[in-house]
C-alpha cells in the first residue's frame, strides 16, 4: 500500500493526513498525538474512525494541521483519517457514514 494523502477541514482548521500500512503510530505536527492533544476527549476524536472501523493499529498516520482551535483541529484530523480509510477500503464507508464521520 502506498501513502494515501487526504484533507480534512473543520471550521478554520485544516488537516492533511498521510496514511500508510504500519503499526498504529499517529504523529501530528511532528509530535505524538497524545502530547499534541492532551485531553482524552480530543484523543478519542482522533481515534474515533479507527474504533468505528476496528482498524486500530493497522496503519501509521502523519498529520499536518493548522488553523482554528484544538477542538476544530482534532475534528479536522478525524475527518482526514476517515477519508483516508475510505480511500484504502471502500467497504468502510457505510460504517463511517453511519457515525456521521464522513459525508456523501
Amino acid at each position: 500500500m502506498e501513502v494515501v494523502n487526504t484533507l480534512g477541514r473543520r471550521k478554520t482548521a485544516v488537516a492533511r493526513a498521510y496514511v500508510q500500512k504500519g503499526s498504529g503510530n499517529i504523529v501530528i505536527n511532528d509530535k505524538d498525538y497524545k502530547s499534541y492533544f492532551t485531553t482524552s476527549t480530543l484523543q478519542y476524536k482522533v481515534n474515533q474512525a479507527f474504533l468505528v472501523t476496528k482498524t486500530m493499529g493497522e496503519v501509521d498516520v502523519k498529520v499536518n494541521v493548522k488553523g482554528g482551535g484544538v477542538t476544530g483541529q482534532a475534528e479536522a484530523v478525524r475527518l482526514a483519517i476517515a477519508r483516508a480509510l475510505v480511500e484504502t477500503d471502500a467497504n468502510l464507508k457505510p460504517l463511517l457514514k453511519a457515525e456521521s464521520l464522513i459525508e456523501k
